[in-house]
């Protein structure tokens, strides 16, 4: 998930001041509903709910909104935010996988307020981090009473993230045989690139997701195939040569996911397809 900021670095981090909030996502501070809103729906302010986990110990550290088409729902729309605890003394290295909140939520109509819990592996301390997971999630509906489920979903998705944390050890001890790699990146494949019918048309092949970055993710364990392959589908930058209409050879290259919608969605899918291939290596996902 690419909400880098210098604030999430692991070696000295710091939360996000509310100033830098505004300047990054300034829907977070929306308190009444768009003017597109009936009067049945409930607004649910972020910053007061982020306010709340502060002082919970959630300190935010990476935050960004959507573009809306409609210029006037630039101040009520989708948004998201990383927040973790600072509350231990662990230190981290490079390779840790680490567990974290992601808040979205809307005031305009376009998503519900959504808890999730996300692992991230550290790439470097300067905060570039790869998203490895996001998991099962608490919503909130804008409507009816929303105030007490808030801070009990915060804690029942932290549960969940915990005990989803011996996933690299776990996975790091399932070797994939090749033809099992090969199922999986194409099964990536359809998640990254296919239609509502599952069908592709890209020249990327499933192949290219196997690729490394780096040296140190040449390993064939199943915890690594699955970071590779959730880097190369999320990253972007793989390239393929197509034909345009007139049979013309042309070279493309994929994006960045960058859609915040789209982003949950992949790495979701990602997930459960490593989960999957665990319990078919005869490995219980967590309970």
């Amino acid at each position: 998930m690419t909400i880098y900021t210098q604030t999430a670095r692991y070696d000295h981090g710091r939360a996000l001041t509310e100033d830098e909030l505004r300047r990054n996502a300034p829907s977070i501070f929306a308190t009444t509903a768009h003017k597109s809103r009936s009067e049945k729906f409930q607004p649910i302010p972020t910053i007061e709910i982020l306010r709340a986990l502060m002082c919970e110990g959630f300190m935010p550290v990476g935050a960004k909104q959507s573009k809306p088409r409609d210029v006037s729902k630039a101040e009520f729309t989708k948004h998201l935010i990383r927040l973790r605890r600072f509350d231990d003394s662990k230190k981290y290295a490079v390779g840790d996988t680490v567990c974290e909140i992601l808040l979205k939520n809307a005031n305009d109509g376009t998503s519900a307020y959504d808890l999730m819990a996300g692992l991230f592996r550290i790439q470097c301390m300067n905060s570039l981090v790869a998203q490895t997971g996001t998991l099962d999630s608490v919503k909130v509906r804008h409507s009816g009473d929303v105030g007490g489920k808030v801070i009990e979903g915060t804690y029942r998705v932290l549960e969940a993230a915990q005990k989803a944390l011996v996933a690299p050890a776990d996975w790091s001890g399932l070797t994939l045989a090749r033809e099992e790699k090969q199922i999986f990146a194409e099964a990536a494949h359809i998640a990254r690139f296919g239609d509502s019918e599952g069908e592709t048309d890209t020249p990327i092949t499933p192949e290219q997701l196997l690729s490394p970055r780096r040296t140190a993710d040449r390993s064939g364990d199943l915890w690594t195939t699955f970071n590779v392959v959730q880097e190369n589908a999320i990253r972007g930058g793989l390239r393929g040569v197509a034909r345009d209409a007139n049979g013309r050879r042309r070279r493309v290259s994929t994006r960045k996911v960058n859609g915040i919608d789209q982003d949950i969605k992949l790495n979701k899918a990602l997930w459960m397809l490593s989960e999957k291939m665990a319990e078919l290596k005869g490995l219980k996902a967590a309970a």
